[in-house]
């Protein structure tokens, strides 16, 4: 499953009533970390169905990055059940990224 580009309007429907973990990746386009972090996150979204991952830009969504205390990009969040399960900040290695799916 691809990573799944999502809005401020989709977040509720996708992330907080999913029915499996997800990974958001809250980023920006002119973030230069995130550009280096985005690779490990298409491959991580490629590698299983037990989990969802979706991108959120903050330029967008800057409500829903405060909901989250998103104050650095790029920033992970993992959701279970609606609730944040894991949080990181900055890039991170693929390893790591697992790590929180796991």
């Amino acid at each position: 499953m691809a990573v799944n580009k999502i809005t401020a309007q989709e977040f509720d429907a996708e992330v907080l009533k999913s029915d499996k973990p997800v990974l958001v990746d809250f980023y920006a386009d002119w973030c230069g970390p995130c550009k280096m972090v985005a690779p490990i996150v298409d491959e991580i979204s490629n590698e299983s169905d037990a989990y969802k991952v979706c991108k959120l830009n903050v330029d967008d969504a800057q409500d829903i990055a405060a909901r989250y205390g998103v104050m650095s990009i790029p920033t992970l969040i993992v959701f279970k059940d609606g609730e944040v399960s894991q949080k990181t900040v900055g890039v991170q290695s693929k390893q790591m990224i697992q790590n929180m799916l796991a």
